[in-house]
């Protein structure tokens, strides 16, 4: 079996003082695998930045339709949001309209990342609640099609109708049998694929227009919603939102916990998919960057791709210390 290879490395004088090892796979359109690094089939959990694959069936089923879900909303959808204001307020409207309320989710609360909303909660002594939850949002679309479906409400069970649902579109998105899943940090399933099968997926929907079936449309709905709405996909100082904006809203990138990366590039038709081995988060932005700026699609000086590739380690005092730089091997 192939060996994950350097991807990122932390450089503090003239020494090599950290190295971030990986795997990353670059597919067509066909499916086929145009570049790789690492072993492409290293079977990996998505994490997070599957959401786009488990909202497909929140809209092939009829129900974002029925219930007249906005771009807005589809982005939430997919999002791993910072818990701001502009995420919560959206979040517990949709439940409003579903006639929902808190304790119908099923994710757990989670304290914010948005500093001015954590900063909320602790002056007034309040608990965070689900909504909280980064993922509330792709727990809105959960409820959305369990409500569509007739379905019972613990709809984060792996046997449940909607989780089946998803099971589905992942498997023939990413044009593999899922081996397994774990259970993800809001407490729904993730399903395991290879980097390979999870790049596959994303050419898939880098490539929805050149198909005009049902889940394809529902593939370029969800690609415009996070591509319209990045502040909605994560927040403020978050990588998923600046390199979307860096690169005017043509490519969508979603990140994953434990140092998982997707892109889908729909002017070039191609998916990108990577996962850092040690779980570490400043390796997979900057490993990100560097194949977008390879790939042509994010200028490499562009000053939100200098947040997370060729990026300074200052000390305290706002002395250059150090660099995160790509490894040599992600850019050409």
């Amino acid at each position: 079996m192939t060996k994950p290879v350097p991807m990122a490395e932390i450089w503090r004088g003239q020494l090599l003082e950290s190295l971030h090892l990986g795997h990353a796979v670059v597919c067509d359109d066909s499916g086929q695998v145009v570049r790789s690094w690492g072993d492409p089939d290293a079977v990996i959990y998505p994490r997070s930045s599957a959401k786009m694959i488990q909202a497909l069936p929140l809209i092939t089923s009829g129900a974002a339709e029925k219930f007249g879900l906005t771009s807005g909303q589809l982005a939430l959808a997919c999002a791993s949001h910072n818990g701001a204001e502009i995420h919560t307020s959206r979040v517990n409207a949709w439940l409003s309209q579903l006639g929902l309320t808190d304790s119908d989710f099923r994710c757990g609360p989670q304290l914010p990342s948005d500093i001015p909303a954590r900063n909320g909660l602790i002056k007034t002594d309040t608990s965070p609640c689900q909504v909280h939850n980064n993922c509330s949002g792709k727990h809105a679309g959960f409820l959305t099609l369990a409500q569509h479906m007739g379905a019972g409400p613990e709809y984060v069970e792996v046997d449940h109708p909607v989780q089946q649902a998803c099971l589905s579109a992942f498997e023939e998105t990413t044009g593999q049998d899922s081996p397994c899943y774990g259970i993800d940090g809001c407490s729904a399933p993730n399903f395991a694929t290879t980097v390979t099968g999870l790049a596959r997926s994303m050419a898939w929907f880098a490539s929805a227009a050149d198909r005009s079936d049902r889940s394809s449309g529902a593939a370029l709905q969800l690609v415009a919603a996070m591509t319209s709405h990045p502040d909605l996909v994560a927040g403020e100082t978050r990588a998923c939102t600046n390199l979307m904006r860096a690169m005017g809203g043509k490519v969508a990138i979603k990140t994953g916990a434990e140092a998982v990366f997707i892109a889908i590039i729909p002017e070039k038709r191609l998916g990108v998919a990577l996962k850092i081995t040690d779980g570490a988060t400043r390796a997979s932005e900057c490993a990100i960057a560097a194949i977008l700026v390879s790939l042509g699609v994010l200028d490499a000086n562009h000053p939100e791709t200098l947040k997370y590739m060729n990026t300074p380690i200052l000390s305290r005092r706002g002395i250059e210390a150090g660099v995160v730089r790509p490894a040599a091997e992600l850019l050409f």
